[in-house]
């Protein structure tokens, strides 16, 4: 039989209602749910939101809101019995078991009365058991029933997305026992950066030098609202010389990251990848988003969309060995992680180059060129990201609908992409550029503060791991 809601909504009148008719829903409680819940009413009871606290009281664990219930009375009273135009006078609830994720409320309303001289009120018996067919909450509720037929097209609700950070909360809390990184602050000269900056310190993440004309960073800190009197200071004259002197610290191994201020990406990183800046390595500079997103089950790691524009073969090769070899510092997985190799399409087309660049960087990984990953391309980014869509088109890989990094085509594609993510999605996104001998904190003006305190904290990360030997 089909269980598909349908597609209109009928009343039944008052005259209808007879005494002993009955209507049920059931209804099983996520912790979508309790989210939503709160959110809407405002009930912040760590009963129902603090998995630490809750385990501590009386209940031992996270519970529903008692009201969440009471909620699914009135969409069996609304919806269906006696169903639209109905009006709620009282409702009388007593709440007799607690409801926990993944308990299944059956709600049962019954017509008790049709009390004389109050035409059209109706008293019905609510009741609600679990899955178990224990009583979780009974009571009796009073409405008025319209006199009139009413059939209208049932409305659709809007999709509503939970914006969870979870695992944002799980980065900065790994660092917690990691000494902070000495990082040379480029050109801190808005008051945005620096209450970043200050954010960082005050999470033991960073511990800044300030480089830059000192004027304008002792403003940008006025404005702030940040005291930077016991951070240390170098003035210099403007940002190409702020680029330059920040080279030189990390070159001499008085800093171990390099973090960019107000100045642009290209100045910042022209006096890194100088033949004689003491920074560069065998491995050609790339960049990686690191991406919470809300609709996604994991971190998503998405290179290059801030430094190679068009990137050729052995450019793509570097990208995916610095994406790899990051992934596998940051993370607390001890596996190899997924790369799906992006393309307009997942199959190989010869007036496509990207297609064929991907074709190639699985055979260099086949080969032992790239290492640490399991690669897989071309995936067009649906087929990479959702195993249903994978599935659809006949796609058998360990990579699709699970990936942990996306490498792009280009920086177009990369960059519309992540914006993407972050402002339809929600997406909070870690920059951190790669391949230099210090990792290099790279954020966009336009991110948040929590957007630039994660890119700190992948820093940190990469600098431990690199001070254990975890990787290169």
């Amino acid at each position: 039989m089909s269980t598909q809601a349908p597609s209109f909504l009928e009343n039944v009148t008052y005259d209808e209602l007879t005494i002993g008719r009955k209507a049920s829903m059931t209804r099983t409680l996520t912790k979508e749910d309790i989210s939503l819940f709160a959110t809407v009413s405002g009930d912040l009871n760590p009963s129902h939101l603090d998995e630490a606290y809750a385990k501590s009281d009386m209940f031992q664990g996270i519970v529903g809101h008692g009201m969440w219930s009471g909620s699914l009375i009135s969409a069996v009273l609304g919806n269906t019995l006696p169903g639209p135009g109905t009006v709620y006078l009282e409702q009388d609830i007593k709440f007799r078991k607690q409801v926990r994720v993944d308990d299944s409320i059956t709600i049962t309303v019954t017509v008790r009365e049709k009390p004389y001289g109050r035409k059209p009120a109706v008293v019905f018996d609510c009741l609600g058991t679990n899955q178990n067919g224990e009583t979780v909450i009974e009571g009796t509720a009073t409405v008025l029933a319209s006199v009139e037929k009413i059939r209208q097209l049932r409305p659709e609700l809007p999709d509503v997305d939970i914006r969870r950070h979870d695992r944002y909360d799980a980065i900065i809390q790994s660092c917690k026992n990691l000494a902070p990184v000495r990082t040379a602050f480029v050109h801190p000269v808005s008051a945005d950066g620096i209450k970043a900056c200050s954010d960082a310190v005050n999470n033991d993440l960073i511990s800044p030098i300030l480089i830059g004309p000192r004027a304008r960073i002792e403003a940008a800190a006025k404005e702030a609202g940040v005291d930077i009197s016991t951070w240390e200071m170098m003035d210099v004259e403007h940002s190409h010389a702020a680029a330059v002197r920040a080279v030189e610290l990390a070159a001499s191994e008085k800093v171990q990251a390099i973090m960019k201020g107000s100045l642009h990406t290209d100045e910042l990183l022209s006096p890194i990848v100088a033949a004689t800046s003491g920074l560069r390595t065998e491995m050609r500079l790339s960049h990686v988003f690191v991406m919470d997103v809300p609709t996604y089950h994991k971190l998503l790691f998405v290179t290059d969309a801030g430094v190679n524009i068009a990137p050729d073969l052995a450019g793509k090769a570097d990208i995916c060995r610095n994406a790899i070899n990051f992934w596998r510092a940051v993370s607390p997985e001890d596996r190899e992680p997924k790369v799906a190799i992006l393309a307009a399409v997942e199959t190989i087309n010869a007036k496509m180059p990207s297609t064929l660049d991907a074709a190639a960087l699985c055979k260099m990984a086949d080969r032992g060129q790239i290492t640490g990953g399991i690669i897989d391309g071309p995936l067009a980014f649906d087929n990479a990201i959702s195993k249903k869509a994978a599935a659809e088109k006949g796609i058998v890989s360990k990579v699709a609908g699970d990936p942990d990094i996306l490498v792009v085509p280009g920086i177009e594609s990369g960059n519309i992409l992540v914006k993407q993510l972050s402002f339809l999605s929600h997406a909070d996104g870690a920059g951190i550029v790669l391949g230099a001998r210090v990792p290099i904190i790279l954020n966009s003006r336009a991110d948040s503060v929590r957007a630039k305190l994660l890119s700190c904290a992948m820093a940190t990360l990469l600098v431990d791991a690199r001070r254990k030997g975890k990787v290169k």
